[in-house]
């Protein structure tokens, strides 16, 4: 990456804007301030990210909707009303609205057939008072790492970066200097199989002693 000189200028405006409120920065964002919307950004990337990613079950789709939620500010930043509510909410309002009506287009076509039969909820394994589908913690994990093994070496970077790491795809395209689409091959590819393999072995249980 090339080193980039910024102007004193330019960085005594962006210590403003990072020390500035949510609703201070929405007020320049809505008088024309376009970086105060890479602080917004920076501040709650992640928490739309994750709402996204609650309602959607799928990392690729809930980054797309993230980044849509951030453009959906930019252009109605004029609706923003601070009397009404404070300008996280507001933000995660747009992260539910279009979370949910990007799960209606993925279920009209279809989209989660390809995982019926495996939990929705991926990573979050079933867990009851005997463990996780009745393995311990440490069981679980046994027969994840066997699962990583059968992928492939960037199938299985790209998800120990994406749920280990907590980084979203394009951050992963970046740190590994790959094209986004390839990433998002390898992401689906390595999820499909690592799902199937967990599925194979969902009648695992620990016998009684």
């Amino acid at each position: 990456m090339r080193n980039r000189t910024v102007s004193p200028r330019v960085l005594v405006v962006i210590y403003r804007l990072q020390a500035s409120s949510d609703e201070e920065l929405m007020d320049q964002l809505r008088q024309g301030h376009q970086d105060a919307l890479s602080v917004l950004f920076d501040r709650h990337y992640r928490l739309v990210f994750s709402v996204a990613l609650k309602i959607l079950h799928d990392h690729g789709e809930a980054e797309d909707v993230m980044q849509e939620v951030f453009l959906e500010v930019y252009r109605k930043i004029e609706n923003f009303n601070p009397a009404k509510g404070s300008a996280k909410t507001w933000i995660l309002q747009y992260a539910y609205h279009r979370s949910l009506n990007r799960q209606k287009y993925l279920n009209l076509r279809n989209f989660y057939d390809r995982f019926r039969g495996s939990d929705m909820n991926e990573w979050e394994l079933p867990h009851n008072s005997n463990g996780w589908n009745g393995l311990t913690y440490h069981e679980w994990a046994r027969v994840i790492e066997k699962g990583l093994e059968t992928l492939s070496q960037k199938e299985r970077k790209t998800l120990e970066m994406a749920y280990f790491q907590g980084l979203l795809l394009r951050e992963i395209a970046e740190h590994l200097e790959e094209p986004l689409p390839n990433i998002r091959n390898h992401y689906y590819r390595g999820l499909k199989k690592l799902r199937d393999f967990l599925n194979e072995r969902s009648c695992l249980k620990k016998e009684p002693a």
